[in-house]
This record gives structure tokens, sequence and C-alpha cells, in this order.
């Protein structure tokens, strides 16, 4: 009886890190999309703290698109989360939002040694995330 119930959490455990490192592995699978920023206003080397863009039409059917290829496997379709990361929707919103939002795009996030979320800084443009930026906070009033 010890070694059934022994084994049960050996295989408990090894089944709890294999389902970790599946959620961890989609995320270092998955290889960002370039996002297509013709039409925006270029906004050079400088990071902005504040997103350009708001209420831009042209940003926000470019995010639409950006969040499609680069976001949506994780954060949900329509910015709806499933469950297993944050939902966007609940972002704080306008200025004060944007230094998070951007930070952590940029970023990425890292916790106990494990990627949550992947740096976007170096595959993806300033504008495409700020693109993203605007489409996200378009979620909000719905």
């Amino acid at each position: 009886m010890k070694f059934t119930s022994g084994l049960a959490a050996v295989l408990a455990a090894c089944m709890t890190l294999a389902a970790g490192s599946a959620w961890v592995n989609a995320h270092g699978d998955v290889t960002p999309q370039p996002v297509d920023t013709a039409g925006l206003e270029p906004l050079g080397e400088e990071w902005r703290s504040t997103n350009p863009y708001r209420g831009n039409a042209t940003a926000l059917e470019i995010g639409s698109s950006g969040y499609s290829q680069n976001c949506a496997r994780c954060h949900g379709l329509q910015v709806i989360s499933g469950g297993l990361s944050p939902d966007l929707r609940y972002l704080e919103k306008g200025d004060p939002g944007d230094e998070w939002f951007i930070e952590r795009i940029r970023h990425g996030a890292t916790v106990n040694g494990i990627t949550r979320m992947p740096a976007f800084e170096g595959l993806i443009s300033q504008e495409a995330m700020w693109a993203i930026r605007t489409y996200v906070e378009s979620k909000f009033e719905e």
C-alpha cells in the first residue's frame, strides 16, 4: 500500500512538472509574427511611456492583427482570457496603464525562473506594441 501511494505521489509530481513545462514550452515554441505597421507614424528610437496612437483607426486595425498573431494564443481571442494568462481587459486604462503595458510587452515576465511571458523587444517594433495596446484598450468598453 505504501508503494502504491508513494508511486501515486511521484506520478502526480511528474504530471505537475510536465504540465508546467508544457505551458512554458508553449511560450518558447511560439515564433513572434511580424506586424506590418505601414500607415502609422514612425516613433523613432526613444521608447514612449504613453500610447501615441490612442484613438487612431489605423493603429486599431494593425493592433487587432498584431494581437491575433502574437497575443491571442495566451491572452484569448477578443482579449478574453481563458484563465491561463491575465485577462487584459482588466488592465488600467489610459496613460496610467501604458507604462506597465509597454514595460511588460518589451521585457516579458519571469516568475521563479519560469518565463510566464516572453519579451518582445527586438522582435516586434514599438509601433506594433502601441498598436496592440490601442486594440486591447478598444476592448475595455465592450
